[in-house]
């Protein structure tokens, strides 16, 4: 969570002090911006995975069973989700602190309908509906599926499919937003 709030308080802060305006001014692609903004934050997110899964395996002793290539695939798409909902919510945001407001009134219920903390089955199905919008439930599956159980790509297809459809439909409002917002 921490690459939604990293990223929609960057670029939110970047419209309040006025450089995003130097950035407009630029011969960039709405596209080109996202990317651009987007990409060091992969890089920060692969490094707090690692650290995770370090942690995971030699402090925790808890085994990766499964590829780590499918497990690396899974964070990818996790963290690009992340990085444009937080590029949606600084599309939103004027400020800084609404941007953070964003981030924490989404972290909440990541935190609680994604399986995480509660079993996903043991929800009411309300909570469950919710819970399948989230992108850290779909992570969730992918995470426990390839870590605990080996699973592989054809066994998570429905995770990584809900996950590729929720970066299309969240980085395409987002360059809407962003365009509308800021053109």
């Amino acid at each position: 969570m921490t690459m939604t709030m990293i990223t929609s308080v960057a670029i939110t802060r970047e419209k309040e002090r006025g450089t995003m305006e130097n950035l407009l001014a630029m011969p960039l692609k709405p596209i080109e911006m996202m990317i651009g903004k987007i990409s060091p934050y992969v890089l920060i997110g692969y490094v707090q995975a690692c650290v995770v899964l370090a942690a995971a395996e030699f402090a925790f002793d808890i085994p990766i069973v499964g590829s780590l290539l499918v497990l690396f695939a899974g964070v990818t798409i996790y963290i690009v989700v992340n990085l444009m909902i937080g590029f949606l919510f600084s599309s939103i945001a004027d400020t800084q602190m609404q941007a953070l407001q964003m981030t924490f009134f989404l972290l909440m219920p990541q935190i609680l309908l994604s399986g995480f903390l509660f079993p996903f089955l043991g929800m009411p199905r309300w909570a469950q509906i919710i819970g399948e919008m989230l992108p850290a439930t779909h992570f969730m599956r992918i995470m426990r599926g390839v870590m605990l159980k080996g699973a592989d790509m054809s066994d998570l297809f429905s995770s990584f499919w809900t996950l590729g459809l929720m970066m299309l439909v969240v980085g395409t409002v987002a360059m809407i937003r962003f365009k509308r917002t800021l053109d």
